[in-house]
């Protein structure tokens, strides 16, 4: 079985293309052999900065041969008389077969002329000559070019292409105006290791032959190099080495052959903040932080860079990295003095200058309306004096860094230069925290802000802006979100949930809904308020479902479906909403919703039909007991009355448990209620004896509601 290899040649990729271009082919060259039934036994995706390539394994000579059936003119137009007419000969001669060969089958439109027929299979190399345009040019990524005076376009200039079936070149052309790009058995090799290009004799030697020009073109065994070297080389300068994860995907897509190589710094820029150092070690120069220890708190005056040039020439490279990274911490240390000269509080001044957008104002009003936000937050908490103090002086100060010399260089220390100034300003631990706390998280998978300072003010930073590009009408549609609105929403219910703050969110939306309005925007508060409150409903959904794993229904059933009390319960009380849907779930999986389900369910269904208020849960004052024919209607009324102090109880302390457990003892009584010996029709013809019963039923769905919505929940 042949083994097929395409290499596409390019001018240096940008590393996260080439990351995603390897998983795009990954995922779509399978589907597309599958389509054309050409299954293979092993699918490799290789990628370097000058090369994109795929080794396909164990190839058919070609397609199997299969067989169709097609469906041709009505009999009553083919045939005449049981002769065949010009629509039959015209079918025949279209299908290529005699007319002898065609069948007339019924169909529930009546008989209809079929044929089979055997199609050949194709040379698997005349489909690979036909789908390999298609595989290079059906990549997506950003900013893709043209180049020369053609109308190709691709991330960067194609300059190669290797096409090889076993030993074969198979012949492709890509056609880029003036100029044709043939394929070839020929691949560029390292420019400094291997000036020449190298010749693959077949597509299984691949690998070794561009081992031999010194290029490893499987990033795999590249990161797995790089680790090892890093981690060695650390271990020889008695030193730890951090190796981010993103920046050890953006190196392994940055070279062919990598060498580690360590440089140092003078020991003086050490003075300077951690975080500003590995800024520009990894964000800027990507190089890997050497600490002293794995606690990572101390850093070595050393660095490691990956080295893509000739190994022998490692401590050439290392000086003239030295001397980048020295002139980039002299600038830190320089912004670092000069700002340090002032307290961080004399910068809040400078917000105005810096504008937040262009209809709402300046950082300087921004923060206005976070301070009056976070003051809303902390009395809803009922914090303390000293705690709304610190809040209020956080709000303050979270963003004056923004306007220093450091944050303007590194903008990605927002927050982080924030806590080291305001320390250095005498202001108060938890202040100098919260500052640092309030971006946080700052993307998937990182932490939340873990003092109670950094979470409100981190709340309020988020709602205002939530509010205002609201208010101005920019909300998310599709996949847009510029602003990053959703991910700002996700924050606010998270840290709320994390914390266990209990926040009435549906309060503080309308209450700054209401300020906004008066100040920015000419819609109404209630409209704002009401698309702002649909747009965390849907977070909620979406966190609750997502992350934490409850069944779709089950979410219905504490969020409601169309169901106003529901929507506004869950922002009342946020904590709330997250314990009934992962109690729900709990059940579920116990299978203690199972004992329960049918007869609330039942019950709720059928109690659609009476009048009784939703919030009624004392069958005392609705329930005539004067009207009872059945004894069934009587033990259903006085279970009812035994079971109202429980669900109080859980409504009280959110012990969902009781609610549960009540809602088992008086299943049997509902059940025989229904069906028992003693069992009565709902819909008597008695208008005062049918609206008895379905309050009975009424009060029953109400104690359930307590928990959920059970009219949402799906039977197991």
């Amino acid at each position: 079985m042949p083994n097929f290899l395409l290499e596409v040649g390019t001018e240096e990729l940008p590393a996260s293309f080439v990351a995603d271009a390897i998983a795009q082919w990954r995922d779509r060259l399978p589907r597309t052999l599958d389509e054309h039934a050409l299954t293979s036994k092993a699918i490799e995706v290789y990628g370097t900065p000058r090369r994109l390539a795929v080794l396909i394994k164990g190839l058919p000579e070609r397609q199997p041969d299969r067989e169709e059936e097609i469906k041709g003119p009505p009999a009553s137009a083919a045939f005449k008389d049981g002769k065949p007419t010009p629509a039959a000969v015209g079918f025949a001669r279209k299908q290529e077969v005699e007319i002898a060969t065609l069948e007339v089958r019924p169909t529930d439109k009546g008989d209809f002329v079929f044929v089979k027929k055997v199609i050949a299979g194709r040379q698997t190399a005349e489909i690979l000559t036909q789908l390999i345009p298609q595989w290079i040019f059906s990549l997506e990524g950003k900013r893709f070019m043209r180049w020369g005076d053609g109308d190709l376009r691709f991330s960067r200039p194609i300059r190669s292409l290797v096409a090889l079936l076993d030993e074969a070149v198979l012949p492709i052309e890509l056609v880029n105006g003036s100029e044709t790009i043939k394929s070839d058995r020929i691949s560029p090799a390292h420019r400094v290791l291997h000036p020449e290009p190298v010749s693959i004799p077949a597509a299984q030697d691949y690998v070794k032959s561009l081992q031999a020009g010194y290029i490893e073109v499987d990033p795999a065994e590249r990161q797995t190099k790089i680790k090892k070297q890093v981690n060695s080389l650390a271990k020889k300068i008695k030193g730890w080495a951090s190796i981010p994860t993103d920046l050890l995907q953006e190196v392994t897509n940055l070279v062919e052959y990598p060498t580690a190589v360590v440089g140092k710094f003078e020991p003086e820029f050490l003075s300077l903040p951690v975080e500003v150092i590995t800024t520009v070690m990894v964000t800027h120069q990507r190089y890997f932080p050497v600490f002293k220890t794995e606690a990572a708190t101390e850093l070595l005056p050393y660095f490691i860079t990956i080295s893509n040039g000739d190994p022998a020439k490692s401590d050439i490279i290392a000086t003239g990295n030295e001397r980048v990274i020295r002139a980039r911490l002299a600038d830190g240390q320089y912004f670092y003095k000069t700002d340090l000269a002032q307290p961080l509080e004399n910068y809040l001044p400078q917000l105005e200058k810096v504008t937040f957008q262009e209809d709402l104002g300046s950082a300087k009003q921004k923060v206005e309306r976070i301070v009056k936000i976070a003051e809303a937050i902390a009395a809803q908490l009922k914090l303390s004096k000293n705690e709304r103090q610190q809040i209020q002086r956080a709000a303050w100060l979270c963003k004056a860094d923004l306007v220093t010399q450091m944050v303007g260089e590194f903008p990605e220390l927002q927050g982080a230069i924030g806590q080291k100034y305001a320390l250095a300003s005498d202001e108060p631990p938890e202040v100098a925290t919260a500052i640092f706390e309030h971006y946080l998280p700052r993307g998937a998978g990182d932490i939340l802000p873990q003092s109670l300072v950094g979470q409100v003010v981190g709340i309020a930073d988020r709602l205002d802006t939530l509010t205002s590009i609201f208010g101005l009408g920019m909300l998310p549609t599709g996949s847009s979100d510029p602003f990053a609105l959703r991910r700002a929403a996700n924050a606010i219910v998270n840290i709320v949930w994390s914390a266990n703050l209990a926040i009435d969110l549906r309060q503080l939306i309308e209450e700054i809904a209401a300020n906004f309005v008066k100040e920015y925007s000419k819609n109404t508060s209630k409209k704002l308020s009401s698309q702002l409150c649909d747009f965390f409903l849907q977070r909620i959904r979406t966190l609750l479902q997502e992350e934490r794993g409850i069944d779709y229904d089950l979410v219905n059933a504490v969020l409601g479906e169309n169901d106003p009390e529901y929507a506004d319960r869950a922002l009342k009380d946020l904590l709330d909403v997250r314990d009934r849907a992962l109690f729900l779930q709990s059940i579920r999986d116990n299978s203690k919703l199972d004992e329960i389900y049918e007869t609330v369910n039942r019950s709720t269904r059928l109690s659609v039909q009476g009048e009784l208020d939703l919030q009624q849960l004392n069958p005392e004052t609705v329930i005539n007991s004067k009207l009872f024919q059945k004894s069934s209607e009587k033990a259903f009324y006085e279970a009812l009355v035994q079971i109202v102090p429980q669900t109080q109880a859980s409504q009280a302390d959110r012990n969902y448990q009781l609610l549960v457990e009540a809602l088992s003892q008086i299943a049997p009584v509902v059940s025989n209620f229904f069906d028992g010996p003693e069992s009565v029709l709902v819909m008597d013809a008695n208008t005062e004896i049918k609206r008895n019963r379905l309050n009975l039923l009424g009060l029953l769905r109400n104690h359930a509601r307590v928990l959920a919505d059970f009219g949402a929940i799906v039977k197991s």
